[in-house]
């Protein structure tokens, strides 16, 4: 009986894992898409308003659309969203000169752990 049971379970574990594994990577692909939505809406605003929208956290729960309109669907209960946009200079640069370029960076968790994030550097 006991080696029935170590069978079994050396049957059965890779299967468990396995779907551990896939539900993990769906959750990370719908992070990075969440990322990507967010960085094309900042890259889509002007340039001189980039640092003065793009500067705060969307709590868990509660992420929006381009629109503004709260995700309501299920599946976005768990996540939350970083955002910080800010002045930068590339290593070339003098700093006698106005920073012309910005980093803006996105992170997206999931339950807290990072599960996707994006940076750009956008040129004014």
């Amino acid at each position: 009986m006991v080696l029935l049971g170590i069978a079994a379970a050396g049957v059965l574990i890779p299967y468990a894992s396995g779907a551990s594994v896939q539900t993990e990577g769906a959750h990370r692909t719908l992070a990075a898409v969440l990322a990507n939505d967010l960085i094309e809406r900042i890259v889509a605003t002007p340039a001189d308003s980039i640092v003065a929208t793009y500067n705060y956290t969307e709590n868990q729960g509660q992420l929006t659309d381009s629109s503004g309109a709260l995700l309501t669907n299920a599946m976005y209960a768990n996540f939350s969203r970083e955002v910080s946009c800010q002045y930068v200079r590339t290593a070339q640069q003098s700093n006698a000169l106005e920073a012309n370029f910005i980093l803006a960076q996105v992170t997206v968790y999931y339950r807290g752990r990072k599960a996707a994030g994006i940076d750009r550097l956008i040129s004014e």
